[in-house]
């Protein structure tokens, strides 16, 4: 019993509890942390003081403002100073509310601004806190409300200076509401400095005034800088909002969603921005007419919304709002002012056309074109003359044969029923039609095919007319055989009366027969041969013939026919063959391909049998076979190789009924490749015509003339270049063509003098010419020879075919010596037709008269370099060196000096010891040659 009361009091306070964090919980949803921004003691205008977390207080807040005008808060929680303040105390509070205008629903976030000086001295207590020096000039902070009823001159503030201790000081101010427009609004005492307003002001017109004060002593001294002064207007709510427009007109279209934007209106308030005084709240007053409620506004942007899908235009086509606009936020201290909406209802194809009668009955006589039988109505209460009212008719059943249409009058939106193509009571008498329409818009609701068009029903009722005959069908057909006998009689053209479906009383006329082959009865339509029938005459096509029948009844009505006679084919007509020339080109075929043709039907055409005709004195069949390739083709084929010409060979073509022709086949066997080759030569070998001769030929055969001239005038030029050479004989000829040279047996050994320049000839009579030196070495059991011709030396060596060595002496010391001797450079290009050079290695270059080369004819080279290396290098060093000195051992004149003439005739030739011998005499060794020697020199100067 006792533990009863025990848990009934923890209960209690468990419950107390819960209320207790119920009621913190609560606290904490209505109120946000808290801010503190430390701020100097003065704040400018528009300066950023800092910046709040919105969304952590409240994230679907729509509406946000300041409780104090002095500060701006933006929607990013940016807070700034809407005009310049001084902080009278150390802290100054204003809280910052956040509203959602939809659910009503409130939150606010206190803020407090902490003077800067405060903030350091408890963050940094131990350090010394810097204070600003005291200014001589002691402006405070000034500003005045407009409006301002007074009592005027109105106190504003006092300016004081420092030099006012010390100094008689007079003060004065000037600028804009002083010396300036509008002048005299500002005055100052001139002793005590206190500043005055004398009047009010309209911040709307002036938002501030910067003047300047002075403090100048009696005697005109200024005991301080000139002080700027801001006088601010402070603002009050004395403007009232302003719609841009007295009466705003938008459109919307009918059955358009929840939440379609309609329009938007617009306000401006002349008031200070960004106060109280100009946050504008827009709301709709009153709606005509009033119910439902279909339009909404949005109370911040003036954007007006639908609220209901229910516009109906073709109920209510336009709707009248009175909007208003309210300053302060929309509180109802706010001034406001308001304007008329007009909101119009555009038309949308929500409305099907329905024909205003479910059938229709009409008629129209037969054989009637383009004329109207019947005009249907539509109802629509979509808007007039529009594309949601306009109609667009369709006839869906009945007019399979295309004798009706519809269209639309644009006028009265009617569809009106015509006949474009004639009916026949004959045939149908009655014609029942479907008809839909449609708008030319499309449909916007949501409708089955079933319903969405509307459906009548029209009968059309054929009237009868009295007609004439008809030529019904137009087209009628007999058959008769060709070839028969003339007078023969046919059935014709057969016209009626529709009415009676009869053909008496209906006279018939021929209007056209182009070969006059048959009459036509007047009465009965028949048909009469007049001359005999032929299917393969000209102009008949297939086998038939047309005749025009013209057909009238009693009362002058006519119309008209084709009758076409099928003529039935006899086989009157043997095969032939289409192509009686044909060209055989011997060269690449041996036959030639015949075609026969029958004019007959098939069948008594093809197959064609093909037999080569056999005639008196004719050798054909000896000469041609043939061979068939199908019912209608054969090959011909020559035998015995007949010579190129033409031929005549007659073929017999039968048919498959056993009628024939025999066809004298014109054959031409030709020397061509192609026919066209052979078509127009007159050669007797082909046979025929003229010769053509085609581009390409004559453009090969300019080519071959232009090539002939070219090679002819080469010629000329060679011969006239070959018959101004000279052709005496040349000095140097017997060096060239005979001094070195090979004997055909081998000759006496002699020895050769090796300190002596001058020695006997080997193998030669003994007889030479003074200064000439021979010198034999028997190399390879072949001998060799060397001359030296009036201080001329010359060397025989490895050459052929035009080619000369030369020997280049190098001076140095006033020596000449062979680079070879001295380590020069010698070089041999090849054997047969190398090129021999010293080159000087030490000394200037110098090539003497006497190492000239000579074109020398050889008969072989076959002894090596070596050898000839061996034997000429000790002789030549050693007479080379003297080759430039004279007795006394001093240099020839000649050496240096460019050769003098020395006169003719002269027998020891030039005195120069290197010197190359010019004479143009002096041949007369050749008479002491050896007997072969002599031929040849003979004939050397006959050329």
């Amino acid at each position: 019993m006792a533990a009863a009361p025990a848990t009934r009091s923890r209960s209690a306070a468990l419950c107390r509890q819960l209320l207790l964090t119920l009621t913190i919980l609560t606290f904490a949803c209505d109120a946000c942390k808290k801010v503190t921004l430390p701020v100097s003691s003065k704040l400018d205008a528009e300066k950023f003081i800092g910046r709040v977390n919105l969304k952590e207080c409240f994230n679907s807040a729509n509406l946000i403002y300041s409780s104090d005008p002095d500060f701006q808060i933006l929607e990013d929680g940016s807070i700034y100073t809407t005009h310049t303040i001084l902080l009278s105390s150390e802290k100054r509070n204003f809280t910052i509310l956040l509203s959602n205008t939809e659910n009503q629903e409130e939150k606010k976030i206190p803020v407090l601004l902490e003077h800067q000086t405060k903030v350091l001295k408890q963050s940094h207590s131990k350090e010394k806190v810097l204070k600003r020096a005291k200014r001589r000039w002691a402006p405070i902070p000034c500003s005045m409300v407009e409006n301002c009823l007074g009592p005027f001159p109105l106190f504003l503030q006092q300016v004081q200076s420092d030099a006012a201790q010390n100094y008689t000081i007079h003060y004065s101010i000037r600028g804009p509401g002083v010396d300036l427009e509008p002048k005299g609004l500002f005055h100052i005492n001139k002793y005590t400095g206190n500043l005055y307003c004398n009047g009010s002001v309209d911040r709307e017109q002036y938002e501030s005034f910067q003047i300047v004060a002075e403090a100048n002593t009696p005697d005109g001294y200024s005991a301080d800088n000139p002080l700027p002064l801001l006088i601010k207007i402070e603002d009050e709510n004395d403007n009232s909002p302003i719609f841009t427009e007295e009466v705003y007109i938008f459109t919307v279209a009918e059955n358009s969603r929840v939440g379609s934007i309609v329009g938007q209106v617009y306000a401006t308030d002349k008031d200070e921005p960004d106060t109280l005084h100009t946050r504008l709240r827009y709301s709709i007053l009153q709606q005509w007419p009033a119910s439902p409620t279909l339009f909404s506004m949005h109370p911040t942007t003036g954007v007006i919304t639908t609220t209901l899908s229910q516009l109906d235009r073709e109920l209510i086509d336009k709707y009248q709002l009175k909007i208003k606009v309210q300053d302060m936020d929309g509180q109802y201290f706010g001034l406001q002012t308001t304007a008329s909406c007009i909101i119009h209802i555009e038309d949308v194809n929500d409305n099907l056309p329905t024909f205003t009668r479910a059938s229709y009955v009409t008629s129209v006589e037969e054989n009637t074109v383009d004329v109207e039988i019947l005009r249907v109505s539509v109802e629509d209460k979509d808007l007039i003359n529009t594309s949601n009212w306009r109609a667009n008719y369709t006839i869906l059943k009945g007019n399979e044969n295309g004798n009706f249409k519809i269209v639309t009058d644009p006028q009265t939106n009617e569809g009106v029923l015509c006949v474009v193509k004639p009916l026949n009571y004959e045939e149908r008498k009655q014609l029942i039609l479907q008809i839909g329409v449609v708008n030319e818009a499309p449909y916007t609701k949501e409708a089955s095919s079933r319903t969405a068009m509307s459906v009548t029903t029209v009968t059309v009722n054929v009237e009868d007319q009295d007609e004439g005959p008809e030529c019904s069908p137009p087209v009628q057909t007999v058959r008769i055989k060709e070839n028969v006998p003339v007078q023969t009689k046919a059935n014709g053209y057969k016209a009626y009366d529709p009415e009676t479906r009869s053909s008496s009383g209906i006279r018939y006329k021929k209007i056209s027969d182009p070969k006059g082959w048959v009459t036509v009865d007047e009465n009965t339509g028949s048909i009469t041969t007049f001359r005999s029938l032929d299917r393969e005459a000209e102009s008949i096509n297939n086998g038939i013939y047309n005749v025009t029948i013209l057909a009238s009844d009693e009362d002058g009505r006519t119309c008209m026919g084709t009758l076409g006679i099928i003529l039935e084919d006899v086989n009157d007509n043997g095969p032939l063959i289409t192509k009686q020339t044909v060209i055989i080109c011997k060269t690449v075929m041996s036959s030639a391909e015949i075609v026969a043709f029958d004019p007959d039907d098939l069948v008594n055409g093809p197959p064609f049998s093909f037999n080569l005709e056999s005639v008196s004195d004719s050798d054909t069949q000896r000469m041609w076979r043939l061979r068939k390739i199908n019912d209608t083709a054969a090959r011909l084929f020559y035998e015995n190789d007949p010579p190129f010409g033409p031929y005549t060979v007659p073929i017999r073509v039968t048919d498959k009924h056993g009628l024939s022709n025999i066809t004298p086949l014109n054959v031409i066997v030709c020397d061509c490749v192609t026919e066209d080759d052979c078509t127009f030569r007159v050669d007797p070998r082909t046979g025929g015509g003229e010769v053509k001769l085609g581009k390409w030929a004559i453009l090969a055969i300019l080519l071959g003339i232009a090539l002939l001239f070219c090679i002819l005038f080469t010629l000329v030029c060679g011969a006239v270049g070959a018959a101004k050479k000279p052709k005496a004989f040349p000095e140097d000829l017997a060096q060239q063509n005979l001094i070195v040279s090979n004997t055909e047996a081998p000759g006496d050994d002699k020895m050769y003098s090796i300190n002596g320049f001058t020695t006997h000839t080997v193998g030669s009579s003994g007889h030479g010419i003074s200064g000439t030196m021979g010198s034999g070495v028997k190399i390879g059991g072949r001998e060799t020879l060397e001359m030296v011709k009036g201080g001329q030396q010359t060397l025989g060596s490895c050459q052929r075919g035009g080619h000369h060595h030369t020997m280049e002496l190098c001076q140095g010391g006033g020596q000449h010596t062979l680079d070879s001797c001295r380590g020069g450079h010698v070089e041999v290009d090849h054997c047969r037709g190398g090129h021999v050079e010293g080159d000087h290695c030490r000394g200037r270059h110098m090539e003497g008269d006497s190492c000239r080369g000579r074109h020398v004819e050889v008969d072989d080279c076959r002894y090596a370099y070596s050898e000839w290396r061996t034997f000429t290098q000790p002789r030549l060093c050693e007479k080379v060196q003297l080759c430039d000195q004279d007795n006394g051992h001093q240099h020839a004149q000649d050496y240096v000096l460019t050769y003098n003439y020395e006169g003719k005739g002269s027998v020891a030739g030039s005195v120069g010891c290197c010197s190359e011998r010019q004479e143009e005499d002096g041949l007369e060794f050749l008479d002491h040659l050896e007997p072969k020697f002599r031929t040849l020199a003979e004939a050397c100067i006959k050329k």
